[in-house]
């Protein structure tokens, strides 16, 4: 399968959009826009992707945590796909922690979020499923699900100092 991964950057107006409500989870549309997104976040070596990052502005997101280079410690979970996700709860903690986004290549920063967070969501099955998700999940839930609300991750540093190159990341970070 050689589909076309052209994942938006920043600065593409899709990326500041909210994303629309799917209403027919079985339309080819939608069926076709979660098989291209399975296949791009492991093309582009994600822990997650959001429908918006692919240029479709629904409320999709796909949480596919499994270590590789870009996070080698990232852990091993199957394939989630969450259509609609709302969060229901979530953790008075927050932890910071670094991100980085397929959208923002070469960057790194430190995001404070929700340790734990109840979320609920339709599958692709059109049940109704509600999860708790904890620590490096809930980030990546977090960070796709600012996604679909027209936001991206370094919206939520809190100090500049906080933003590094990939390379210093990967060069010292990740070294420790």
């Amino acid at each position: 399968m050689n589909e076309d991964c052209n994942i938006a950057k920043l600065g593409e107006p899709i990326l500041r959009q909210i994303a629309k409500e799917v209403e027919n989870i079985n339309s080819k549309l939608i069926q076709d826009i979660i098989s291209k997104m399975l296949v791009c976040v492991k093309k582009s070596k994600g822990v997650g992707l959001a429908a918006p990052q692919i240029f479709e502005s629904y409320q999709i997101l796909v949480i596919s945590s499994a270590p590789n280079e870009r996070y080698p410690n990232a852990p091993l979970m199957k394939d989630e796909i969450l259509i609609n996700p709302k969060i229901k709860s979530k953790s008075k903690e927050k932890q910071k922690d670094w991100e980085g986004c397929l959208s923002i290549p070469g960057i790194r920063a430190l995001v404070p979020r929700y340790t734990k967070i109840e979320v609920e969501y339709q599958t692709i099955n059109n049940t109704i499923k509600t999860v708790v998700f904890e620590d490096f999940i809930a980030r990546i839930f977090q960070h796709e699900y600012d996604h679909l609300m027209g936001k991206v991750y370094i919206d939520r540093v809190e100090d500049t100092k906080d933003i590094i190159t990939e390379e210093i990341y990967f060069r010292t970070i990740l070294s420790r």
